[in-house]
C-alpha cells in the first residue's frame, strides 16, 4: 500500500503541472491576441490606405491641370466638333541682322491658338519678352541657313517652341498656347 500511496501523489502533481503549464499557455497566447488586436494587427493593411491616399493626390492633382488649361473655343459644325483659331498679329516687324553678312532681314509674324482671347491676351502682356526671345533666335541665321530647303518651316515651328517656352515661363503653363507661327512679311536685303 505504501507503494500505492506514493504513485498518487505524484500523478497529482503531473496533472498540476501539466494544467498550470496549459493555463500560463492559454495566458500568454491571450496575451498576444489581445496586444494584436489592439494596436491595430488585425484591422485594413496600411497599403490599401496608402493607396487610397496616392489616389486622392491623384485626383487633386487632374483638378488643377483641368483649372490651369483653359477652355477651347469652339465652333458649332453640324456634324462634328471643330476648334476656332484665333489669330495674333505682331505689329512691328522684327528685324535682324543676317550672321557673316551686312544684309539684313525683316520678318512680320503672327501667331494662331485654339485657346482664343486668354491666350492672346497674354502674348501682348509678355510681348517684349517674346520680341527678344525671338530676336535672339533671328540674330542667329546665316546666308547658308537663307538658302536651305525648308528654312522657313523650320523656323515657324522653332519660333512657336521659343514662344510656348516665353509664355511658359510667365504663365506657368503646361501646354502649348500657341499653335502656329506664320509669316506675313519675309524680306532679306
Amino acid at each position: 500500500m505504501a507503494e500505492v500511496e506514493e504513485e498518487s501523489p505524484s500523478k497529482g502533481g503531473l496533472i498540476k503541472i501539466i494544467l498550470i503549464v496549459l493555463i500560463v499557455l492559454l495566458v500568454a497566447v491571450g496575451s498576444a491576441l489581445g496586444a494584436l488586436f489592439f494596436t491595430g494587427f488585425f484591422d485594413e493593411k496600411e497599403a490599401d490606405a496608402a493607396e487610397e491616399a496616392i489616389a486622392e493626390l491623384e485626383a487633386e492633382i487632374e483638378g488643377t491641370d483641368a483649372m490651369q488649361m483653359p477652355e477651347t473655343v469652339s465652333k458649332d459644325v453640324v456634324e462634328e466638333e471643330k476648334f476656332k483659331p484665333t489669330y495674333k498679329d505682331f505689329p512691328q516687324p522684327f528685324v535682324a541682322n543676317i550672321v557673316g553678312s551686312r544684309k539684313v532681314m525683316q520678318v512680320t509674324l503672327a501667331v494662331m491658338t485654339y485657346y482664343g482671347e486668354k491666350v492672346t491676351t497674354k502674348v501682348d502682356e509678355h510681348e517684349f519678352a517674346i520680341r527678344s526671345a525671338v530676336l535672339d533666335r533671328l540674330r542667329l541665321v546665316s546666308e547658308a541657313e537663307l538658302r536651305e530647303e525648308n528654312f522657313r518651316r523650320d523656323l515657324q515651328e522653332e519660333l512657336a517652341l521659343i514662344m510656348n517656352e516665353t509664355l511658359e515661363q510667365f504663365e506657368n503653363y503646361n501646354f502649348a498656347a500657341i499653335e502656329s507661327v506664320y509669316f506675313i512679311g519675309f524680306v532679306v536685303q
